[in-house]
This record gives structure tokens, C-alpha cells and sequence, in this order.
């Protein structure tokens, strides 16, 4: 099983990179442990809830937000106080915060994506960027709720599986990055055979490993 690249989970994230991937034209490999009618994981039972700053629908309601102030809500919660461990957190904090003030949703729009033109309050704050939480509301529900959000990556993913660009290897798991010459090349686990009748299950031996074909760099 070889592929450009190796997604490994089909939930949301996975179903988003391999979208982005295969509009980029790349073979990619999505593998994970639960059966094809998991495909999008926790996200298909959710809200469908979305983190956008500055919203027209924010604008509509009187309420006042901006990049600046999303940040100093998300850092207050965080309370990142680790300067190694939490250096990439802080950076991809930084970026997303980033994108929820820009394209985020424009690009869930071309998509197909629609929220309700009322703006929650989840994780709400005290009204004070200091401290934990939203100090202002920031929830937009998209119109159709979980199952929508996960159907607009979806089906441009299955389109690609027609097409021969997504392979999907489900009830594997992936325990073991393969690494070489300080590069992962590769991934490493067990393929699970059906269920038995006490709900353990039972690998199949012996275990399965599967490469990348992209260039290492």
C-alpha cells in the first residue's frame, strides 16, 4: 500500500487534509480503526458548531470582535506557562486564530456551508479577555449541524476515491510511525478481524505497514 501521503484518521482533520490533497492532485492513503460508516468521526454527532472572528453574523448582532481580542481569549484559556512543551501549541493557536479571522469562512462557503444567522455563547467567559473562556459569543451553528459539516469533505474525498486518488484501508490501526534516517517513511499496526461474541477483537498476524512514496526532503 503506497501513497504520496498517509492520513491516518478519517475523522474530521483527516477528511479536511485529504481533501486539500487530493485538490492538490496527491495519492493518499486514509486509514483508520473503526468501519467506512464511522467516516467523519465525533464530528458527524456534533453541533457543528464554529469558531469565526469578527463575523458578518457577529456584525449584524452589535457584537464587537476582533483578532486581537480572539487570541487573548484563547491564550487566557490555555494558560500556555511552558516555554518547550507548549512552544507548537502556542504557534498553532496563533495560526488558527489566524484563520478564524480571515478565510475560514469563506472557505467552508465555497464549500457549500451554511450557519444560522444567530451567534452562541459556548465556553462562555466572564466578559474579560483575562481570563477563561469566550468573552464574547463566537458559536456560529452551521445549518445542518454535524452531518453538514462532515458532507461538504466527504463527498469531494469519496469523488476522489472514484477517481483513484484516496484509498481507505478502515479497521486498521496505526500504533507505530516507521522511521528512517530521522524521517517517518511509513506506518505500522494491527488490521482488527470482526468483533467476537465477548466484544474483544483480535488482530490479525501478522501485523500490516505501509509507505510513503513523496520525496523526503
Amino acid at each position: 500500500m503506497n501513497a504520496d501521503v498517509i492520513v491516518v484518521g478519517a475523522g474530521l482533520a483527516g477528511l479536511v487534509a485529504t481533501h486539500e490533497l487530493v485538490k492538490a492532485g496527491r495519492r493518499v492513503l486514509v486509514i483508520d480503526q473503526e468501519n467506512r460508516n464511522n467516516l467523519g468521526g465525533q464530528a458527524f454527532w456534533s453541533l457543528g458548531g464554529l469558531f469565526f472572528v469578527d463575523s458578518p453574523e457577529q456584525r449584524r448582532l452589535g457584537i464587537k470582535d476582533s483578532h486581537e481580542l480572539a487570541l487573548a481569549d484563547w491564550m487566557g484559556s490555555a494558560g500556555f506557562d511552558r516555554e518547550r512543551e507548549d512552544h507548537w501549541p502556542r504557534q498553532w493557536a496563533r495560526a488558527y486564530v489566524d484563520f478564524a479571522a480571515t478565510e475560514k469562512r469563506e472557505y467552508l462557503r465555497e464549500l457549500g456551508l451554511k450557519v444560522v444567522p444567530t451567534v452562541g455563547w459556548a465556553e462562555r467567559g466572564g466578559g474579560s479577555a483575562s481570563g477563561h473562556g469566550n468573552s464574547v459569543p463566537r458559536f456560529h451553528l452551521t445549518w445542518g449541524t454535524g452531518p453538514e459539516v462532515v458532507r461538504i469533505f466527504a463527498e469531494p474525498v469519496l469523488e476522489g476515491e472514484k477517481r483513484g486518488l484516496v484509498n481507505f484501508e478502515f479497521r486498521h490501526q496505526v500504533d507505530d510511525l516507521i522511521v528512517e534516517d530521522g524521517a517517518v517513511v511509513g506506518v505500522r499496526g494491527p488490521c482488527w478481524s470482526r468483533r467476537t461474541s465477548s466484544g474483544a477483537r483480535r488482530p490479525r498476524e501478522p501485523p500490516w505497514a505501509s509507505s510513503s512514496s513523496v520525496p523526503r526532503r
